[in-house]
């Protein structure tokens, strides 16, 4: 590390990018169990901003675990240093001007911190899914709740591994209560003072 030299001063400033854009850049983070929305929610907003001529890039949990990274696995270590990389690509995406929308359980404060630290707290919108565990389960597409029930899965956030809730979110949603549509709304309604110029 002490050979390494950014050369941050010779880039074009994250606010002429800004500026050519036509935006403030965002990190907008989605924390929550497994089926509480987060993936369904990110690429939504995705679009609703699109549509208001906003660029924006989304990260979700399943995407980047299959690419970036696809050596991780599951036990808390590995958790971190997910988040870790999700943290820095995030800022990458930040200091380029773009609104990048992050979904991942990211179970622990911690975790939730470490990203905070990364990112900045000024740059972080943490918006928490608040949905309770069964309609989670209810929910579950990938069948993930029934094989962690079963043993098939260990270490699954909400069954055999704690998720602990975030104690100061930007924003709390409980998506067993609101329509995806309705639910965008109050996000973009929130966020909107920080992303328009």
């Amino acid at each position: 590390m002490q050979n390494l030299f950014p050369q941050i001063e010779k880039t074009i400033s994250r606010k002429e990018k800004e500026h050519l854009l036509n935006q403030r850049a965002l990190v907008i983070w989605f924390t929550g169990l497994s089926g509480s929305g987060k993936s369904t929610l990110a690429f939504a907003l995705a679009a609703k901003l699109h549509g208001k001529g906003y660029l924006t890039q989304v990260l979700d949990g399943d995407i980047v675990r299959k690419g970036i990274n696809n050596n991780l696995g599951f036990s808390m270590e590995d958790r971190n240093e997910n988040i870790r990389r999700i943290s820095e690509v995030a800022n990458l995406f930040l200091n380029s001007g773009i609104i990048t929308i992050c979904a991942f359980i990211s179970p622990t404060r911690a975790i939730r911190d470490m990203a905070k630290t990364i990112i900045g707290k000024e740059n972080l919108f943490n918006i928490y899914l608040s949905t309770p565990l069964e309609v989670c389960e209810q929910r579950d597409g990938k069948g993930l709740y029934k094989k962690a029930r079963a043993g098939e899965i260990k270490e699954f956030t909400g069954i055999n591994s704690p998720y602990e809730t975030p104690l100061m979110p930007d924003l709390q949603i409980n998506t067993a209560e609101l329509t995806v549509t309705a639910t965008v709304e109050l996000i973009v309604e929130s966020i909107n003072p920080l992303i328009k110029r």
